[in-house]
């Protein structure tokens, strides 16, 4: 319910009078129990293993090294939340402050998660496109400057959404689109970019040009980089995009059934989970490393 002021109060929202079907709520726990751990052991795998990838350059070793701790605390964190908060009856203590807390630290999870892509998308727009001058520009001190403030961000509208829900997920919704919006731009200037050089490419190739072959190992291992960012930004846009659609429902409609909330926070935490493979799939150095590492280790147990 909203109150006279037309504003929803994190108290009036989390513990609402009508109940959900407790088979419901059950079937999302069951759900969530098994992505929480399979998201844990995957992200620390990918922490574990990104710093042996050579292939990448050190500000984007951090930036993806940031996405994957920001998955692992969505594993130990909001994912044991939102379960104690399906569990927990209305009216009580539990339902209360488990809501306020998901409800805070899946915000800063969420939105750090997407700047970072989006962070990501720009760091490969400039290392196409700036060549020699990248290693310049894109340095380890600011990437570590824009975590830092992507992070204070995120948190200053965590703590809007405690007190005002309708403000915080109206930010959280324009987020989204604007995210969506930048890294799309990005990944059209790029894939406009690489197709020039692939015209280049072949004039070279014709012309008999020896540095023709070099040329071609750059752009094929450039791609094998973009195609990876690619497919994490497509599986986040996929997973957080319903999420972003129902919060700004919220803001213009009112509180919504917490029926309408559980598919995609359901997509919201397997993105957690599909990420790290993801870049085990796509970074054939870290695929290596895991493969290699899982035999040392059965070969250990045996």
């Amino acid at each position: 319910m909203q109150n006279l002021t037309g504003i929803i109060t994190s108290e009036e929202y989390y513990c609402p009078s009508t109940s959900t079907e407790p088979k419901t709520k059950i079937i999302f726990s069951a759900i969530n129990i098994p992505l929480s751990i399979t998201a844990f052991v995957g992200n620390v795998l990918v922490i574990a293993f990104l710093p042996k990838v050579s292939s990448l350059h050190p500000p984007s070793k951090l930036l993806l090294g940031c996405l994957a701790s920001t998955n692992l605390c969505v594993s130990l964190v909001a994912q044991p939340l939102y379960i104690i908060l399906l569990l927990s009856s209305e009216y009580s203590k539990p339902c209360y402050y488990s809501g306020v807390l998901f409800n805070s630290t899946s915000t800063i999870f969420c939105a750090v998660s997407l700047m970072t892509l989006t962070a990501i998308s720009v760091d490969r727009l400039l290392a196409l496109t700036l060549g020699l001058q990248y290693r310049q520009v894109v340095t380890l001190r600011r990437v570590w400057v824009i975590i830092v403030c992507v992070w204070l961000y995120s948190t200053k509208n965590a703590v809007i959404s405690i007190y005002i829900l309708t403000i915080g997920y109206s930010i959280f919704a324009i987020e989204v689109i604007l995210c969506i919006i930048v890294s799309t731009c990005c990944y059209t200037k790029i894939y406009q970019v690489l197709r020039q050089n692939q015209v280049h490419l072949q004039d070279n190739v014709h012309q008999g040009q020896q540095n023709g072959e070099q040329i071609a190992l750059n752009v094929a291992r450039y791609r094998k980089t973009v195609s990876t960012a690619l497919w994490v930004q497509i599986t986040l846009v996929a997973s957080y995009l319903p999420f972003a659609l129902v919060a700004a429902a919220v803001f213009f409609y009112g509180p919504l059934p917490n029926l309408a909330w559980y598919p995609p926070l359901a997509l919201v935490m397997l993105n957690s989970t599909l990420s790290p493979f993801l870049y085990c799939w796509k970074i054939r150095e870290m695929k290596q490393a895991v493969k290699d590492t899982i035999t040392q280790m059965c070969c250990f147990c045996n």
